[in-house]
């Protein structure tokens, strides 16, 4: 069990996931024999994860010491904070803590997983207090593109640590939930020791626009437009489906759902009270073809060009239910999330020649982040007058214009930490310190497999998809030192068969030569031969073409072997 540098009038806190990277958010802090978990978050692979479908964080260290885990606190319901929670809770069972939204997309996935039944649910506010043996842990409202969102105050024996979550000010917040600056402010008046908080925009020497500022933008397009409206956003920005809904509701105009998550996040919205939507606004998608274009909303997922998603399909022409229709008008109401510009201006490609009206990007004012820029940051620096700094949730550029920030608002920049995935940093009453660090690397997961990915795996991978794959096949009789039939060679992804002839016959006769050469070895096994095909077919291919396709013999033996 890694044991942690740190003594015994110290409290630690870490990342697991959420430094160095957008994604991942899963924080501990620990005091002596109690550890506090904020968040459980994913993240999303980048384009040389060859069919990787999520990235968590290595949980070695926390099943290590899953006797002291007291709780499992969340902050608020996106995947980077609360994805993981399943596989989390798949080698340790906590009890966890989530606002009303956050909780109710948990239930979702743990169901999906199987583990609804088994793991220790309990729903928190703002105005919650969680009593441990040692540590205390309170909450304040903040505002996020996602209802319910809270920071969290673990309350220790050495002082006050505060962890932010993601937030902006928004003073207009859709969801009347505004920020609760009263709490901020009382807890930097009774002193925070370290405060831990989202760096996302800090690049940004903005005040990110209130949720309120697109309602109207929005308002505005819907008066403007005459014909039918496809509106998509992320499933989980309830803000802004409340927004369109709200619009078309005023313009007549019925509402019809496409996708899963927005199914789901409809039902989650309107059980919550977030979303007054009645019952007879909604119309079955079998009942768009009876109503007039100027009076139908559609409301979908695939904001970011996900190939899947409802506006992809729709985009190329393959919903069962819907195409695009001369006159339509499309809203991304999202920017692309980094990795997915190209995805997003293909669909907008391909609807715009299908004939649709697409509004997207900035200068449309139709979307906002959720994130505070640096007048906010700083202003949450003020409020808490944290005696030590910590950015969390961001990279490392980020990070580090973060406490630069800090500096600018009275932290030191000796008292800021720019930390990595393990870095462990102990806090006493008042000094901070580097106090060595625990394996926290990523795991990928792969339909249901998880961790089995690894390097080698992802190199073949990325191998395949720029080189492609020769197959050679032959049976041989390795105690006669015969070739029965072949070798073969096959090509997938490496050259046109039909029109490389002469390359594979010349690639053939090599690879019979190699054959017979490797099986009158004094040695010769099936596994030596094969590395003998490899090798120099590899070296022959490259020579021909400059390409090092995966080779892949398949020898089939026949007879007694050597």
């Amino acid at each position: 069990m890694k044991k942690l540098n740190v003594k015994n009038n110290e409290a630690a806190i870490y990342g697991v996931g959420g430094l160095g990277e957008i994604g991942k958010n899963t924080y501990g802090i620990q005091f002596q024999d109690e550890i506090i978990l904020i968040d459980a978050g994913i993240k999303f692979p980048e384009d040389d994860l060859l069919g990787v479908d999520y990235v968590i964080p290595d949980y070695q260290y926390l099943v290590d010491n899953k006797d002291k885990i007291k709780a499992l606190v969340i902050t608020h319901g996106h995947e980077d904070h609360i994805g993981g929670v399943p596989y989390l809770m798949k080698v340790l069972n906590v009890p966890i803590y989530a606002g009303p939204l956050a909780m109710a997309l948990i239930k979702n996935k743990l169901e999906e997983h199987g583990l609804l039944n088994s793991v220790e649910l309990h729903e928190i506010s703002d105005k919650s207090v969680l009593k441990f043996r040692k540590m205390k842990v309170s909450f304040f409202r903040t505002t996020h593109s996602i209802p319910d969102t809270v920071g969290i105050a673990v309350h220790t024996p050495v002082g006050v640590i505060v962890e932010t979550g993601d937030y902006k000010f928004d003073l207009t917040p859709v969801t009347n939930q505004p920020p609760d600056l009263q709490e901020m402010a009382r807890l930097g008046a009774e002193g925070v020791l370290c405060l831990m908080s989202d760096s996302t925009n800090a690049e940004k020497p903005i005040w990110t626009h209130s949720e309120k500022w697109v309602g109207n933008s929005i308002a505005h397009i819907f008066d403007q437009i005459q014909d039918r409206i496809i509106f998509a956003t992320f499933a989980s920005n309830i803000s802004r489906i409340k927004t369109a809904c709200d619009n078309a509701m005023a313009h007549g105009r019925k509402i019809a759902v496409f996708g899963r998550s927005m199914d789901a996040a409809i039902v989650n919205g309107r059980e919550l009270g977030y979303l007054d939507i009645p019952d007879d606004a909604f119309v079955d998608a079998h009942d768009l073809q009876s109503l007039p274009a100027n009076k139908t909303l559609i409301l979908c997922t695939g904001s970011q060009g996900e190939p899947m998603a409802a506006l992809s399909r729709i985009a190329n022409g393959t919903h069962r239910q819907i195409s695009i229709q001369p006159g339509d008008t499309v809203i991304f109401s999202s920017n692309p999330i980094p990795g997915n510009t190209t995805s997003v201006n293909s669909v907008i490609n391909k609807l715009e020649e299908a004939g649709a009206n697409v509004i997207h990007g900035r200068v449309n004012n139709i979307h906002t982040s959720g994130h505070g820029g640096q007048e906010e940051q700083k202003l949450m620096l003020r409020l808490m007058k944290p005696k030590f700094f910590m950015p969390i949730h961001g990279e490392y550029r980020m990070l580090k214009i973060h406490t630069e920030l800090a500096e600018q608002c009275g932290v030191p920049m000796d008292h800021s930490f720019i930390m990595q995935n393990g870095d462990v940093l102990a806090l006493s009453k008042d000094n901070a310190r580097m106090a060595g660090h625990f394996q926290a690397g990523d795991v990928y997961i792969d339909g249901s497999g998880i961790g089995d990915i690894g390097s080698i795996v992802l190199r073949d991978r990325q191998l395949l998809s720029e080189e492609g794959i020769v197959v050679v096949v032959a049976t041989i009789n390795l105690h006669n030192q015969e070739i029965q039939s072949g070798p073969d060679i096959l090509s997938r992804g490496f050259v046109y068969m039909r029109e490389s002839g002469e390359l594979l016959d010349e690639g053939r006769r090599l690879v019979f030569k190699t054959i017979r050469k490797a099986m009158r070895a004094k040695k010769a096994t099936e596994s030596s031969i094969r590395n003998a095909v490899i090798d120099d077919l590899q070296e022959f291919l490259y020579d021909k073409t400059e390409r090092h396709p995966m080779i892949l013999p398949m020898l089939i033996m026949n007879g007694n072997q050597k």
